[in-house]
């Protein structure tokens, strides 16, 4: 079993900055990558960024490039999500994600998930 646990969300003010985090826990894995996904009312998850286990090759979304900033940490075995220069349509539900299985940074097929954390910038 392999748990993730979101810390870091909550209520900002357009322009604002967030920092959420993630640990990993539980059962030793291979983590290829972890990434974080963001969905809100009505619409369809997204991947936002994602970040190579070994390396750190990263990946964003055009819609958070330039303003978001992942990264990890390996000896805690948590990453990061730095949220700069927030706007009001970045309001979602944010999922942390890891998988063992190799694959393009982009993909969005993931093994493991975290329960969430809510994100809101107010206008």
């Amino acid at each position: 079993q392999v748990q993730l646990v979101e810390s870091g969300g909550g209520l900002v003010q357009a322009g604002g900055s967030l920092r959420l985090s993630c640990a990993a826990s539980g059962r030793t894995f291979s983590k290829n990558a972890m990434g974080w996904f963001r969905q809100a009312p009505g619409k369809e998850r997204e991947l936002v960024a994602a970040v190579r286990w070994s390396g750190g090759l990263t990946y964003y979304a055009d819609s958070v490039k330039g303003r978001f900033t992942i990264s990890r940490d390996n000896a805690k075995n948590t990453v990061y999500l730095q949220m700069n220069s927030l706007k009001p349509e970045d309001t979602a539900a944010y999922y942390c994600a890891a998988r063992s299985k190799i694959a393009s940074l982009s993909s969005e097929s993931y093994d493991y998930w975290g329960q969430g954390t809510q994100v809101t910038v107010s206008s």
